[in-house]
């Protein structure tokens, strides 16, 4: 039987939010005292990617209402974890960059995740392997259909 969109739409929605969960706890319980929620750490890489960014881009990027993201930049300025310095444009709104400390915390989150991800990868068959880095082309078609 053929697979369809439909189909695999459900499963792949269903499986990745599982894994992206999954790793993420994975990845706080190897490090326990982890200082920022998830939320805020989730902010914090919009930032790593696009420097400069204002809070309403912030808000977009995640699909989150835009106060929330205003108190999530708030507790991450005062936590030393971002800069906000207003925009030349438009003195109402501010641009956000990572502090120092913010880009180390990403990075040893990230290493984590990392060496989680290879140690579980290390454990699957060849073929296994091979047919994840095989979807791989196609998860990031499908990636920017979806806008992301």
């Amino acid at each position: 039987m053929a697979a369809t969109p439909g189909a695999v739409a459900d499963e792949l929605s269903a499986l990745l939010g599982r894994l992206h969960r999954t790793l993420r706890r994975a990845a706080r319980s190897d490090q326990p005292d982890e200082p920022l929620p998830s939320a805020q750490m989730e902010v914090l890489r919009v930032v790593l990617a696009q420097p400069g960014i204002g809070v309403k881009a912030v808000a977009a990027v995640l699909g989150t209402a835009p106060n929330t993201v205003s108190t999530l930049v708030g507790d991450l300025t005062s936590g030393g974890y971002l800069d906000r310095t207003p925009d030349p444009q438009n003195r109402r709104a501010v641009r956000l960059t990572l502090t120092p400390s913010a880009g180390e915390l990403i990075d040893g989150y990230t290493d984590r995740r990392r060496r989680i991800a290879i140690s579980a990868a290390d454990q699957l068959d060849q073929a296994d392997v091979e047919a994840l880095a095989a979807a791989l082309p196609a998860l990031n078609r499908l990636l920017v259909l979806l806008g992301g």
